[in-house]
C-alpha cells in the first residue's frame, strides 16, 4: 500500500484535545505479525485527553494519532500473524492510532466479533468490560453471591462491573448520579445509592451488617475512604482510577483491623503498556478472558452500548460529551 493515505487526527505535540488536526497521512505501515483494520469505531474516553496532553504514565513517539480501542473489520495481515481472514469484523486493543481510518494491531489484541452481534458497541471490550472483569475475577475473586459496591456505576468501568458482577451471580450495590439510577436497575443492580450522599450506613443495612466482598472504585478520594468501611471480614477494595482527581492516602492500620485488603488492577499490564512490556506473555490469560466476555455478551448478560457517534471531524463534540458525563454507554468516531 506504498503511497496510500487516509484521514486521521494528529497529536503534533502535547496540547488539549480539542486542538488536535484532521489531516491526510500515510497509511501505517504492516509491522511483523500486525494486522490491518479498517477503523469503523474507535472509542473517546477521559484517558485520551491525557494522552495528548502529555499527562498519561506512557508517551507515544511525536506525532501520532491517538485511540486505543478500536472496532473494524481485517483488511490484511503479516505472513507471521496469526489473524481472522480478511473481511473479517473485529474489535482490538492498541498501543495509540485508532482515531484513523486504518490501524495496525497486534495478531493477539485482535478478536473476532461473534456472528450476530452488532460491531460497533464491541468498542468497550478492549478496555471496559476487561478492566471491571479482571479486576473483579483475577484480583477480587468474586464469587455467586458474594455483595460487590459498584462506585460510578454509570461509567464505561462501572457499568461494565455492575454487568460482570451479575453474570457471575454476585449482587450489587451501584452507586452513581440519580439520572441513572433507573438504568442501573434495569441493568440488574440489587440496589442503587445516590452518589451524592453518605452511603457506609446504607450498605451496612443493604448487606444485613455484613458489609461488601469487593469494592469496584474508579473514583478515588472520598469514595475511596470510605468504601473502605463497607468492606466487610476478608474484603478486597479494587481501585481502578482516579476520576475524583484525588489519588487517596491509606492507613494501613485499618487493613489490620478489618483483616481487608486494597488491590489495584492495571489493565495496561496485560496488554503491553507498563515498562518491561510482556504483552505476549501475558496474551493465553488475555484471551480467554475476551472470550469469556464474548459468551457473555452471546447469552445476552453483558449489554455494551453506543451512546453517541460522530464523524471524525466531530472529535470536539465527542469528547463534550464525554466530559458532560451524560453517557450511557460509549461514546465513539466513526472514521
Amino acid at each position: 500500500m506504498s503511497g496510500a493515505t487516509m484521514r486521521a487526527l494528529v497529536c503534533e505535540s502535547w496540547r488539549d484535545f480539542d486542538d488536535l488536526v484532521l489531516k491526510e497521512v500515510p497509511v501505517p505501515p504492516l509491522r511483523p505479525r500486525g494486522v490491518r483494520i479498517r477503523v469503523e469505531a474507535v472509542g473517546v474516553s477521559f484517558a485520551v485527553q491525557l494522552v495528548v496532553a502529555g499527562k498519561y504514565q506512557r508517551r507515544p513517539p511525536l506525532p501520532f494519532s491517538p485511540g486505543t480501542e478500536i472496532v473494524g473489520t481485517v483488511l490484511e495481515a503479516a505472513p507471521d500473524a496469526e489473524a481472522p481472514p480478511p473481511g473479517s469484523r473485529v474489535f482490538a486493543v492498541l498501543d495509540w492510532g485508532g482515531m484513523a481510518e486504518q490501524a495496525v494491531a497486534d495478531d493477539i489484541h485482535v478478536v473476532p466479533i461473534p456472528d450476530g452481534l452488532p460491531a460497533a458497541p464491541a468498542v468497550a471490550f478492549p478496555i471496559s468490560y476487561p478492566t471491571a472483569a479482571s479486576a473483579l475475577l483475577w484480583r477480587g475473586r468474586l464469587e455467586a453471591g458474594q455483595w460487590v459496591l459498584v462506585q460510578g456505576a454509570g461509567g464505561g468501568v462501572g457499568l461494565a462491573g455492575l454487568e460482570v458482577a451479575k453474570a457471575v451471580g454476585a449482587r450489587v450495590i451501584a452507586r452513581a448520579g440519580a439520572a441513572k439510577h433507573a438504568m442501573l436497575l434495569a441493568r440488574g443492580a440489587d440496589a442503587v445509592l445516590d452518589s451524592a450522599q453518605p452511603f457506609r450506613a446504607p450498605v451496612a443495612e443493604i448487606t444485613g451488617g455484613d458489609g461488601v466482598a469487593a469494592v469496584l472504585d474508579t473514583l478515588g478520594g472520598e469514595a475511596f475512604d470510605e468504601g473502605l468501611r463497607c468492606l466487610g471480614d476478608g474484603g478486597t477494595l479494587l481501585t481502578l482510577g482516579y476520576a475524583s482527581g484525588s489519588i487517596p492516602q491509606l492507613g494501613v492500620n485499618l487493613l489490620l483491623l478489618k483483616n481487608i485488603a486494597v488491590a489495584g488492577l492495571n489493565w495496561g499490564t496485560y496488554i503491553g503498556w507498563s515498562p518491561g512490556d510482556r504483552r505476549r506473555d501475558h496474551a493465553p490469560r488475555v484471551r480467554a478472558l475476551w472470550a469469556q466476555l464474548m459468551g457473555w455478551w452471546q447469552a445476552g448478560l453483558l449489554r455494551p452500548e453506543v451512546h453517541a457517534e460522530y464523524p471524525l471531524e466531530g472529535f470536539r463534540e465527542a469528547m463534550a460529551e464525554v466530559r458532560s458525563r451524560r453517557a450511557v454507554g460509549r461514546v465513539v468516531l466513526r472514521p
